[in-house]
């Protein structure tokens, strides 16, 4: 596997969160931690330093990929250069944090303000002010100064970024598909390399939506059959018909309806007392608008409207302004399909709570191709950014969008890492889907770049502090007990999940092993390899999966390790928990309500089928507003900042911990006994099946590490000529495929595949309420 670069201060922060007060930066009087400033040599540039990895690798390396200079007179708007608190200040920051997740801290629950937290632990006012002066002095426009003080949005044009930071912004073009970049990587003045990371917006790489049109089908109604018959045929990622039986091709389809979560994640006894996450504000943060009344459509559709929740759209703006979110205009750029998927399936979950759809142009008004801003993740990340330091702070966030570490820059990453410990510190519960192409994050196919890994985790999603929501499937189907779970007939708002359903992770490829055993193959291998009999061709060749794997950026927090079959590395791992996302065979999906495809009174009309883990975000944030509503009810604060700590805390109370005798409850818990004996557990434990997918290497790009290959395939549209396919695995060069070396299978406990599994919301609002030690109900 390549090497990979580590963020230094996080990687401090981590060792020192345990540290004693007195290594630490001391507060004053007022409460903010002082320290001395770090600019103390006169800003010259005519002495430099270079900032490793604020350019992208991979950028220029493609065999047949183009470059041309990027016209000097080019706008870069809205550019973030950010800075990097102080080892002593990171440190510090990191045990402030664990404090207000530990209830027998006097800091427990003492959540801040954006500008407490930059006073804290963000970057003194005079080194600011030094950097301010030099942006300046380069001929940039220093928009604003964000309230956190690591982060300074400003405007130039591509000359003067390619002078001021010693670099050369070129367009590069592979495919057909253009971007911009910095060719190298960037310089400063060395009196200013302790405070600056780096520049979020040299390169347009964005990230993507987890739910694709690949994985959305519009289908309708068929009474007789009573499930829905699919209008357009499941296709692979480059939207090449399925043309092999083992796939549901054109046959019926079974739409997940509102009703069907709140029975299998046990929301509604708790729905029943009122807990409907009334008085919870959820943000979905995006990049494109929607129609409001597809909302309001979905509402009706489902009766959800008699618990009270509200919808809201907005351009979300820092407290010290900047406008610097644009509004993606609906009527220039359309409704997103992603966009839809997380504020009705929010709702489906909290259908009590206030929904604010947060969004900022990924481009400039009434332009495909002129970004709005350059920023990697580009309208989602300021979205976000601006919500954490505006005045209306959300109570929870939910993020759909990703892409791979080794994909991003590290002043983006850096950028991101520093916005989400803000948010927690503010007490803010963030949740990111964990990305859905298995353990990778390019489609594990080879597209050109040199080095290229099938191994690789959402960046967006690798920070510790947020939690990272992984994707299931329901194993009825596969399992043959569809009529022991689900009623034959959907109630009259929809739903037809009569208890839990036993569920094992998303994997839509042949590396699925519960499909293979259930259709009488050895192995996944086999299966794979049988595929290759009915498709040569290789069309259906897929790696959607739910998301899992270790990062190669952000360590281990503590309370990751304090579970059973807690991975024995030193990384950040993904998922924390899972939610349904998906189906083998394309036959499970959830229904949506949008303004191409509108719900309609008895299903006469068609509508959108979706799956990816942008629906398993959304929904855990849902699931959080109830936690939410129902500690509030209590007397215990609604903000519970990243309910990661506390998820893997009551999971050691069932699992066990990484040491000693797993308890009972263990076995007890197994998603696989469906409803019978897991009706008082907290989690569902998914220990069966893999996320293990396909991998693929394009003919020119002959190696792609991790893959192992079982067969060659002539097509050109998914790789360019022949090409090979293969599964993933841990190896960086197998030999072989099989339980040791698979990427990754579900176990007992903590896993790669799942997390710690799904949940029960109301056996975990019982344990969340106990933890905090909320006063029992009067």
């Amino acid at each position: 596997m390549k090497q990979r670069y580590f963020i230094l201060s996080a990687s401090i922060a981590a060792a020192l969160a345990g540290a004693p007060a007195a290594l630490l930066a001391q507060p004053d009087a007022s409460g903010n931690t002082v320290e001395a400033p770090r600019v103390t040599q006169t800003v010259s540039n005519n002495n430099l330093f270079t900032i490793p990895k604020t350019h992208l690798a991979f950028v220029g390396t493609a065999k047949g990929a183009t470059s041309a200079p990027l016209a000097g007179s080019t706008a870069m708007n809205h550019l973030q250069l950010i800075l990097k608190p102080s080892v002593e200040r990171q440190a510090a920051m990191e045990a402030f944090i664990a404090n207000q997740h530990n209830p027998k801290s006097a800091q427990f629950h003492k959540w801040l303000t954006p500008q407490q937290f930059g006073e804290q632990f963000g970057v003194a006012d005079t080194d600011i002010t030094a950097v301010t002066s030099w942006l300046t002095a380069q001929g940039f426009t220093v928009n604003n100064v964000y309230p956190n003080k690591t982060q300074i949005d400003f405007s130039g044009t591509a000359a003067q970024v390619n002078q001021a930071f010693h670099t050369q912004e070129n367009l590069y073009t592979n495919n057909q598909v253009t971007h911009l970049s910095n060719a190298s990587d960037i310089s400063i003045p060395t009196a200013l390399k302790s405070v600056v990371a780096g520049v979020m917006g040299l390169n347009d790489f964005h990230a993507a939506a987890l739910n694709t049109k690949s994985k959305s089908t519009v289908a309708k109604w068929d009474a007789s059959k009573k499930s829905f018959t699919a209008k357009n045929a499941p296709t692979n990622s480059k939207g090449m018909a399925i043309p092999f039986p083992r796939f549901n091709n054109l046959g019926t389809m079974r739409g997940l309806a509102p009703n069907d979560m709140a029975t299998m994640y046990g929301i509604k006894t708790i729905r029943a007392n009122g807990v409907t996450g009334k008085g919870i504000t959820i943000a979905v943060v995006e990049d494109y608008d929607m129609q409001p009344g597809d909302w309001t459509n979905f509402v009706t559709q489902f009766n959800l409207g008699q618990y009270g929740g509200t919808f809201s759209q907005i351009n979300p703006e820092p407290t010290t302004g900047t406008a610097n979110c644009t509004d993606p205009a609906l009527n220039i750029f359309g409704e997103s399909v992603e966009t839809v998927l997380d504020a009705e399936w929010s709702t489906a979950i909290a259908p009590g709570a206030n929904i604010v759809v947060a969004t900022c142009s990924d481009y400039a008004p009434g332009s495909f191709y002129l970004p709005s801003t350059p920023n990697h993740f580009g309208g989602v990340f300021l979205a976000a950014t601006n919500l954490i330091n505006g005045s209306n702070l959300p109570n929870i966030i939910s993020a759909s969008y990703g892409d791979g570490e080794y994909n991003t820059d590290a002043a983006s990453k850096t950028a991101i890492d520093l916005m989400w410990a803000q948010a927690d510190a503010e007490g803010i519960s963030v949740f990111v889907s964990s990305g859905d192409y298995g353990p990778s994050f390019n489609g594990a196919l080879a597209g050109g770049y040199a080095g290229n890994t099938a191994l690789d985790t959402n960046s967006l999603a690798t920070s510790p502090h947020v939690t990272a929501v992984g994707g299931t499937d329901l194993a009825d189907i596969l399992d043959g007990t569809t009529s022991q779970y689900f009623a034959a007939t959907p109630s009259a708002v929809g739903g037809s999940a009569l208890s839990y359903v036993p569920e094992i992770p998303w994997n839509a490829s042949c590396g699925n092993g519960v499909a293979a055993t259930d259709q009488g193959f050895s192995s996944a291998l086999a299966l794979c390899q049988d595929d290759m009999k009915w498709d040569p061709a290789g069309n259906y060749w897929t790696s959607a999966a739910g998301g899992g794997g270790a990062s190669a950026v952000d360590a281990k927090p503590v309370w990751q390790q304090q579970v059973f079959n807690a991975a024995p590395d030193k990384s950040r791992d993904l998922p924390d928990v899972a939610l349904f996302a998906g189906s083998y065979g394309n036959d499970t999906a959830v229904i949506t309500c949008t303004s191409y495809y509108p719900c309609t009174p008895n299903w006469s009309g068609t509508v959108e089928l979706v799956q990816g883990t942008s629906l398993s975000s959304p929904m855990f944030a849902g699931i959080q507003a109830l936690m939410d509503q129902g500690l509030a009810a209590r007397g215990v604060t609604a903000n519970q900042g990243n309910a990661a700590p506390t998820l893997y805390a009551l999971a050691a109370q069932e699992y066990g911990g990484p040491t000693g005798t797993a308890p009972a409850s263990l076995a007890t818990c197994n998603a696989n006994n469906g409803a019978t004996g897991t009706s008082s557990c907290v989690f569902h434990n998914v220990t069966r099946g893999s996320i293990s997918s396909q991998c693929g290497e394009f003919q020119q790009e002959p190696f792609i590490a991790n893959c192992y290959i079982y067969g060659a395939t002539n097509n050109y549209i998914n790789f360019l000529g022949t090409g090979l396919v293969g599964l993933i695995t841990t190896d960086a060069a197998p030999t072989s495929y099989g339980v040791s070396n698979k990427a990754y299978g579900a176990q007992p406990g903590w896993s790669f595949a799942a997390g710690l599994g799904s949940v029960n919301a109301t056996n975990l609002l019982i344990a969340w309420r106990a933890y905090v030690q909320a006063p029992p109900a009067p």
